[in-house]
C-alpha cells in the first residue's frame, strides 16, 4: 500500500539503521519497512532537514523500492532517531509534531496545546479545534508544512492569529484582528511554514453550546 489509512498518522521514528544492512539485501522489502522509512522521511522533512520537494521525490523511491537494499540509501544521510512510542502525548509545553502523509488528524475538545507544534501533511489533512483547548500560555505557535494537503484551524473570537508563512502555487487564509482578538490580554497564535500545492485555513468560531437533554416540561419538573 501506498499510504496509511484516513485514521492514522506516520508517526513513527523507527528506521532501518543504513550502517547495518540487511545480511540479504535482496530480501524483498514489506509494506511494513517502507512505512517506517517514511517515517523518517516526514520527521527530516517536519524539522527542515530536506525541503518539501526531496521529500516527494525520495517518497516515490520508498514506495517504488523492490527491496530492503533499495530502502537503505534512501535515509542513509538523515539522522537516527531514538524510539518513540506514537501513543504517549506529550505534556503541555513541549514540542510536538503531528504528520499526517495519505492520511488525517484530528485535535479537540479538551486537549493539552504544546507550546511549540509542527504539523506536516502531505496529500493528507488535519483538523485542529482551538476552542475548548487548554492553552500551555498567553503565546504558542504552529508550524504548517503542507504539500498537496491541508490544514483547517478553529480559533475562539478572543484569539489573536499572526502568520509569517509563504504559499506557492497554494493558499494561506488567515483573518485579521476581530474586536475581541485585539486586546492586550488577548491570546497569541503564531503561524509559520510553507504550503506547496496546499493550504491552511484559519476560522474565528465560538465554542460549542451544551445540547439540553429533555423537553423544557422535563426540566422545569
Amino acid at each position: 500500500m501506498r499510504g496509511s489509512s484516513a485514521t492514522t498518522c506516520l508517526c513513527s521514528n523507527s528506521r532501518v539503521d543504513p550502517q547495518t544492512p540487511s545480511p540479504q539485501p535482496q530480501l524483498r522489502a514489506s509494506d511494513a519497512e517502507r512505512d517506517r522509512v517514511a517515517s523518517v522521511l516526514n520527521n527530516a522533512l517536519a524539522e527542515g532537514r530536506i525541503t518539501a520537494e526531496e521529500h516527494g521525490e525520495r517518497l516515490d523511491r520508498i514506495y517504488a523500492a523492490k527491496t530492503q537494499a533499495e530502502l537503505v540509501p534512501v535515509i542513509e544521510d538523515l539522522p537516527a532517531q531514538a524510539d518513540q512510542p506514537a501513543t504517549v502525548a506529550p505534556a503541555a509545553g513541549q514540542p510536538s509534531r503531528i504528520i499526517c502523509v495519505f492520511g488525517g488528524a484530528t485535535r479537540k475538545g479538551s486537549w493539552h496545546v504544546p507550546r511549540a507544534t509542527t504539523v506536516v501533511t502531505v496529500f493528507g489533512g488535519a483538523d485542529i479545534d482551538l476552542r475548548e483547548a487548554v492553552l500551555p500560555g498567553k503565546e504558542f505557535s504552529i508550524r504548517t508544512v503542507c504539500v498537496f494537503g491541508g490544514v483547517d484551524i478553529k480559533v475562539p473570537p478572543e484569539m489573536r492569529v499572526t502568520d509569517s508563512g509563504v504559499a506557492v502555487f497554494g493558499g494561506r487564509d488567515v483573518p485579521g484582528d476581530s474586536a475581541e482578538s485585539s486586546g492586550p490580554d488577548a491570546p497569541l497564535l503564531r503561524l509559520s511554514g510553507a504550503c506547496v500545492f496546499g493550504g491552511i485555513s484559519v476560522s474565528r468560531k465560538r465554542p460549542k453550546q451544551p445540547k439540553l437533554k429533555g423537553s423544557a416540561r422535563e426540566l422545569e419538573s
